[in-house]
């Protein structure tokens, strides 16, 4: 059985704790504002300081920082971790304080004081609702220690949001993949982390004009629609580096509600759900619910301060089945054309495309969407094409005439293709060719074929198929990740890794295959915009 894996913790909290000096914070100042963007205490708390040196012994200290290491290179400044508050708006215009971190360079290095450029991070999807990435010492927060050796101890400030939603925001929803909140809420703690920046112990490392945008999965969606609403306003981004991003939103939705299920849709589904049924008020129908009875509180599940795999284990969202294996019939459904009948059909299994296993544990019993809803949108998706589903056309605008279907209609206002926007600053698209959970080709591949007239747009595949060929930018990259997958591979036969045959082991590959990626997807971000 295909399960989701949880990405490794390079998260070394109990080796960071040790080396932390005294979390402190001087004497504040309290702010009451709910302007969007007021931050709420300034300066804002410090969470930890690390030297360099402090840094780079607790990251080596175990295998997993050790490799990390590897990949971004000692530090060459210390860290100092604060935790921002401030406001913004939710999905239908809620007032609510959102939170996240503010990581500072310190020691003398030149790069580490002083005006220095400012990397403002999006997060991936976590389904805890206290999450909070300004919390280095927190073992279940990879990205944090991630974004801190990559970008911070390397003399880049660097901003990450929590998300509203999360941690002390009392919104009660995450406006998931909404472009608009999202962007709004980046450019939100933007401003605030400015202002919070000459108050802090090393009041005179402020941001020297250069602006970084980069955010891996869900944040890949937000990184990208930052990049489009700080452009619409007018200020300046220096580059961009969106990271394996759901952006073609609507051709990703047909994709799924095709068949193609991805790994992590029964996550994903309800946390939409809850997301656009806020903002938009269309999902729920009493006539055709979304969701299947045996769930019937699936929307309001996700973020939760109960672990994922309780809510798995206590049957109150599937693990893997989004749709029924009983799959729409033509006498069931004699309006559906047999084409579109014969599309929703549960997909068989190819032992040479790894990804047919992903798709097919996407459907079975019991099950997360309804048979009905799931033919509504099938309809509308043949009816209002999106051009790049089902047969791929890569680069296809948004089809003129808009979706009537609900869902349909949330994902084509949140797709990056709507209004026809492209880049004007270098920006680098990365992802890998096989992610089971974002699919490259859909999302990344539409994007750069729609783009593909822009001069400022690149893309990166950390993992061509076929195998690389020497030459590229990212050459290097591209080999170190195929190594690693290699090696892992290898090592999930040996008893170390579990004695698995070769079968189970590339399984397991194609279940992590979505975590390894952000690693070399960030150092190719940074390589990207050292050049700036």
């Amino acid at each position: 059985m295909i399960k989701i894996l949880k990405p490794s913790a390079l998260v070394l909290a109990a080796a960071l704790l040790a080396a932390c000096s005294g979390s402190s914070s001087q004497t504040a100042t309290v702010n009451v504002s709910t302007q969007p963007g007021a931050l709420a205490m300034n300066p804002p708390f410090r969470i930890a300081s690390l030297d360099a040196a402090a840094l780079q012994a607790a990251l080596g200290a175990t295998a997993a920082g050790a490799q990390l290491l590897q990949l971004t290179g000692n530090p060459v400044c210390g860290v100092d971790f604060y935790y921002l508050k401030f406001m913004t708006v939710g999905g239908a215009g809620e007032m609510t304080q959102s939170s996240g971190a503010l990581m500072v360079p310190t020691g003398a290095a030149p790069t580490c004081s002083g005006p220095l450029p400012i990397v403002e991070y999006a997060h991936g999807t976590w389904t805890n609702q206290a999450w909070n990435i300004a919390n280095i010492t927190d073992t279940s927060n990879p990205e944090s220690a991630l974004i801190a050796a990559m970008f911070a101890a390397q003399g880049y400030i660097v901003v990450a949001p929590n998300y509203a939603g999360y941690d002390i925001s009392t919104l009660g929803y995450h406006p998931f993949i909404n472009a608009s909140q999202q962007s709004g809420e980046m450019m939100d703690m933007l401003a605030a982390a400015r202002i919070a920046l000459p108050n802090t112990f090393t009041h005179s490392t402020v941001g020297n004009g250069k602006l970084f945008l980069t955010g891996y999965s869900e944040g890949g969606h937000v990184a990208m629609a930052t990049l489009r609403a700080l452009e619409a306003a007018g200020d300046t981004v220096t580059a961009a580096a969106p990271m394996s991003g759901p952006y073609a939103v609507e051709a990703f939705g047909d994709a799924v509600f095709y068949g193609g299920v991805d790994l992590g849709s029964t996550v994903f589904a309800p946390l939409l759900a809850n997301s656009y049924q806020h903002a938009y008020s269309n999902i729920n129908d009493s006539a055709n619910p979304i969701f299947s009875s045996t769930y019937p509180n699936a929307q309001t599940q996700l973020p939760s301060t109960t672990p994922i795999d309780t809510i798995f284990a206590e049957s109150l969202l599937p693990e893997l089945a989004l749709f029924d294996s009983a799959t729409p019939t033509q006498a069931e459904y004699p309006m559906v054309p047999p084409p579109l009948i014969a599309a929703m059909a549960v997909p068989p299994i190819d032992p040479k495309n790894p990804a047919t296993q992903i798709w097919h544990a996407g459907f079975g019993s019991p099950y997360l969407i309804n048979n009905n809803y799931r033919v509504s949108y099938v309809l509308d998706a043949a009816g209002n094409p999106d051009g790049a589903v089902p047969t791929p056309q890569l680069g296809v605008p948004l089809a003129k005439v808009k979706p009537t279907q609900g869902f349909r209609q949330d994902f084509y206002v949140n797709d990056l293709r709507n209004g026809n926007w492209a880049p004007t600053v270098p920006t680098l698209m990365c992802g890998g060719t096989l992610d089971p959970t974002v699919f490259f080709s859909v999302n990344t591949g539409t994007m750069a074929a729609f783009w593909k007239a822009d001069p400022y747009v690149a893309v990166l595949d950390v993992d061509p198929q076929p195998p690389l060929q020497p030459g590229g930018p990212f050459v290097l990259i591209q080999e170190a990740f195929q190594t690693s997958q290699a090696m892992l591979f290898a090592f999930y036969q040996t008893p170390a890794g579990g004695g698995l045959t070769p079968a189970a082991a590339q399984q397991k590959i194609v279940q992590g295959y979505h975590a390894a990626v952000s690693p070399f997807c960030s150092l190719a971000a940074r390589s990207f915009f050292s050049q700036f």
